[in-house]
């Protein structure tokens, strides 16, 4: 199975119910100006206030999220219920460039109705569509590696802050992309102006 049929069956996965299943009831749409104090709620409620105190953070941090790539989730209501970013991050210093996907987020009393897995298919055949190579993230395996992700290629690669290494798990969009990557993963993506609040 090649990366597009690997994207075409997650996809199909997430938007077919089986049989006697109710569609879920929500979507997912670009994230907008008026989704960010719903989402900070949000992520919040579902992480905690340690959330701002990760590693990942440090790379997030007086940014914004790569061009085209931070979603929600609308319930029914309208309300935010989901949300995901990905970020532009180089590989090492003067590496390979690559995204890092995080924070992923659902609302407390939804958690196993499907969303955050769509979510992570919406995004990762949204990074694919776009022509990015690789996406990075800290992780568990065993919920992340349904959408292909591994520690496989991330053994020379470094969280700029502690982080647990088994975590650190990345998916190839394009075969060869994290060939040779190596060293700390440092921040790339557009700075947040003083004024900017779509970030």
């Amino acid at each position: 199975m090649d990366f597009a049929d690997f994207i075409i069956e997650g996809a199909a996965r997430r938007v077919s119910p089986s049989r006697g299943e109710i569609a879920p009831a929500f979507v997912i749409v670009a994230e907008g100006v008026g989704d960010m104090q719903a989402r900070e709620a949000l992520l919040d409620r579902a992480m905690g206030p340690k959330r701002r105190k990760k590693s990942s953070e440090k790379l997030r941090r007086g940014r914004r999220p790569s061009e085209g790539l931070a979603f929600v989730a609308l319930g029914a209501s309208g309300a935010v219920v989901g949300t995901v970013r990905l970020w532009d991050v180089t590989l090492g210093e003067g590496g390979p460039a690559a995204l890092l996907l995080g924070p992923l987020a659902v609302e407390p009393g939804l958690k196993s109705g499907g969303i955050g897995s769509a979510l992570m298919w919406h995004a990762i055949g949204e990074a694919a569509r776009l022509g990015h190579g690789a996406i990075l993230l800290v992780g568990d395996a065993p919920y992340y590696g349904r959408f292909g992700f591994s520690a496989d290629r991330t053994g020379s690669l470094a969280m700029p802050g502690p982080y647990e290494r088994h975590r650190l798990l990345a998916l190839e969009l394009k075969d060869g992309s994290l060939d040779g990557a190596a060293g700390t993963i440092k921040a790339a993506g557009r700075k947040v102006k003083a004024l900017d609040f779509v970030a």
